[in-house]
């Protein structure tokens, strides 16, 4: 799961996919792509962008639902919890216990 995530956020325009839908999430695959063009500039095809989609799904960083003949996209920052987790940082010493 871990290779899924770390090649999900390896590329730019899904980094800023994800930025998009941290932003607004329960985005249909037009208003991703509407977002992507007017803010970004990014003059990406549908299809890109729903395979882009797909992987960020793949990797669980990108939930779907269907209502109806429309299909949403939410994100889910559970895998990214779960990498954090994986490498605790240790505690850092208060100002009290830092020596010069």
């Amino acid at each position: 799961m871990a290779d899924d995530l770390f090649k999900a956020l390896a590329d730019p325009t899904r980094r800023t996919i994800l930025d998009e839908l941290a932003e607004k999430s329960g985005q249909t695959l037009f208003e991703v792509c509407s977002r992507l063009s007017v803010k970004h500039r990014l003059g990406i095809s549908r299809q890109a962008v729903s395979q882009h989609l797909a992987v960020l799904e793949a990797a669980g960083l990108v939930e779907t639902r269907r209502e109806g003949r429309y299909k949403f996209h939410d994100l889910n920052t559970e895998p990214l919890r779960q990498i954090a987790e994986r490498w605790p940082l240790p505690d850092a010493p208060g100002p009290q216990e830092s020596t010069p």
